[in-house]
């Protein structure tokens, strides 16, 4: 399953891996399910996308300065991939990020995301490990090359029907990473040098939601 959105984008949004009742099924990322009524609905709120519902990848949805991939480009069974299948998909990760020049800030839908971009930062050397890094929904970080690593929960329905994940949660993340590109076009981050892109630029802000 490959990602989809605007090859310009600022935004980059990392999820899990394709639902099998929703993106593996109608072909795009998080379109057709519970999950993808959820996300498109907040993204639309906030400005990302075109239209707040996600049917079918011809339902004339386009993105507005975002980009949806996933770490993992096949529907795993039980919606858990495994080590060696997000391991895998690095490759494909990697190359698809090489091509979105303009990203400016990551946002990681869930632990798994989180893993699989830092793990593609330590391929790129910008980090020599993953220490200091944890992942809670609204943690943020600065990393290295400029960017801004943010989190939150993944809009699954397990996640969104407990009220582990809530609208405003998602909403206010999203919100968030429009303030950050908004700050970045008045005064772009000084990217590190590379004496000390062996420790992570970290800058953890107080949770939006537990």
């Amino acid at each position: 399953m490959p990602g989809w959105g605007d090859p310009r984008a600022r935004l980059l949004i990392l999820g899990l891996a394709p639902g099998a009742h929703g993106s593996n099924r109608t072909g795009r990322p998080f379109t057709g399910d519970g999950s993808g009524h959820f996300l498109y609905r907040l993204l639309h709120a906030a400005g990302f996308a075109s239209q707040p519902t996600s049917v079918h990848k011809d339902d004339g949805l386009k993105l507005r300065d975002l980009y949806i991939t996933a770490a993992v480009r096949c529907a795993p069974p039980g919606n858990k991939p495994t080590p060696l299948e997000i391991s895998r998909c690095a490759p494909f990760l990697d190359r698809e990020l090489a091509a979105l020049k303009n990203v400016k800030v990551i946002l990681v839908l869930g632990k798994i995301a989180f893993d699989a971009y830092l793990n593609h930062a330590r391929r790129r050397r910008l980090i020599a490990s993953k220490a200091g890094f944890n992942f809670t929904h609204g943690a943020q970080y600065a990393l290295p090359d400029g960017r801004i690593l943010l989190c939150s929960y993944h809009p699954s329905l397990q996640n969104t029907n407990t009220g582990k994940l809530t609208e405003k949660m998602m909403l206010d993340v999203f919100q968030r990473a429009r303030k950050l590109l908004a700050a970045w076009e008045r005064k772009p981050p000084i990217q590190a040098s590379p004496e000390v892109r062996s420790k992570a630029s970290v800058a953890t802000l107080k949770p939006a939601g537990s």
